[in-house]
């Protein structure tokens, strides 16, 4: 990298320290910053919200970085507010891997918690249970959401979220968490990731037969495109797979994934909110990038592969060198983080938290300091 990494962590440290006693002061976990303050996610549902586990996760990762008591009460308090979440329950779906590895998982992980231990086993439980089986055995999948309208759709996202069940087999001996994941990363597999490696956001099946039915576009542009977070997903999801099972054809996907993704970052380092989207279009997002260069240095560790090393610190070259945010406009670091392609709602060309989570992860992997809340 171009980018001195030590004086880069200097920054992001200083930049939260002086933030996060402000987010500390809400029972509401931030969904991103602007105009000098944190906000909440636009659907209101507070808590609930698939995002919400990244800020606690953060903060485990800050305190890796830089420790210090405004990092680790932050972890502490808001990994409570997650626990509150699951008694809760009301709009928990797939995403609890999301939400509950990187709060109560961290917190067992690096304090050895034993409420968080169950709490993160209470959360893969309700993973394992969103499990739809089918009359081809071969065919299931993880539903994502809860809509009556979609009893048979599966995102490419939920490859994220299945280290929490292979986790969930180590912890207990119970093989039913791994069988469950090792099915629906088969169907993943098989029905999402292109010849080209490209992949596509959402599948419905047949929640009967588990025959595929169509596709849709979901956050990308359309059916047919490629949402360069879809791809991120898959990228590491697939790695943090071969991680878990040492299988080659998990390995071979990943990399499959990772070659299509490095193909398309833009010559700044940049990477499209969709690698199909019209060519005049300018609309990026650097979650995607930031996700894809935590994929990429793992996937650089597993195989011994320079490029893929490579591919992430182009990656976060071109976010520190453009998107980055050390001043005062934002509460947070990355500044064109764009939620979904055709939604100006859920924010656009904006600071979103999940993405200075990947980007504080990969820094952390630099520094050989990584706690690897997602194992």
């Amino acid at each position: 990298m171009h980018n001195n990494i030590d004086e880069v962590v200097a920054k992001v440290a200083d930049k939260f320290r002086r933030t996060v006693p402000e987010a500390a002061k809400s029972e509401r976990v931030p969904y991103g910053s602007g105009a000098g303050k944190w906000i909440e996610s636009p659907w209101k549902l507070g808590n609930s919200w698939w995002t919400a586990g990244f800020w606690p996760g953060m903060m485990w990762l800050l305190n890796a970085l830089s420790p210090e008591d405004v990092f680790h009460a932050e972890a502490v308090r808001t990994t409570e507010l997650m626990t509150r979440e699951m008694r809760v329950f009301r709009h928990l779906n797939h995403d609890v891997g999301f939400m509950y590895m990187l709060s109560c998982g961290a917190k067992y992980k690096l304090e050895g918690d034993e409420q968080a231990r169950w709490d993160a086993l209470h959360a893969a439980a309700l993973l394992m249970n969103r499990f739809n089986p089918t009359e081809n055995q071969h065919n299931g999948f993880i539903r994502a959401w809860d809509g009556r309208e979609q009893l048979g759709y599966a995102i490419i996202d939920c490859m994220m979220n299945i280290p929490l069940l292979y986790w969930a087999t180590r912890e207990t001996g119970d093989p039913r968490f791994a069988r469950v994941a090792r099915i629906h990363a088969d169907t993943a597999a098989r029905e999402f990731v292109r010849e080209d490696g490209s992949c596509c956001h959402i599948v419905e099946f047949d929640p009967v037969s588990g025959e595929k039915v169509r596709e849709h576009g979901g956050q990308g542009v359309a059916v047919g495109s490629s949402w360069s977070r879809g791809q991120a997903w898959a990228l590491y999801g697939f790695t943090l797979l071969a991680m878990n099972t040492g299988e080659a054809r998990d390995l071979a996907t990943a990399e499959k994934i990772a070659c299509y993704f490095a193909r398309n970052i833009r010559e700044d380092g940049l990477t499209n909110c969709d690698f199909r989207q019209p060519a005049d279009v300018y609309r990026l997002d650097n979650i995607a990038g930031s996700c894809a260069a935590c994929g990429f240095l793992e996937l650089a560790k597993l195989t011994g592969k320079a490029e893929y090393r490579e591919a992430a610190e182009k990656l976060l070259d071109g976010l520190i060198d453009h998107c980055c945010d050390f001043g005062g406009e934002y509460c947070g670091i990355l500044t064109h983080c764009t939620a979904a392609y055709h939604d100006d709602n859920v924010g656009t060309h904006t600071n979103i938290t999940y993405g200075d989570y990947f980007f504080v992860e990969a820094l952390c992997k630099l520094k050989g300091v990584d706690p690897m809340l997602w194992r």
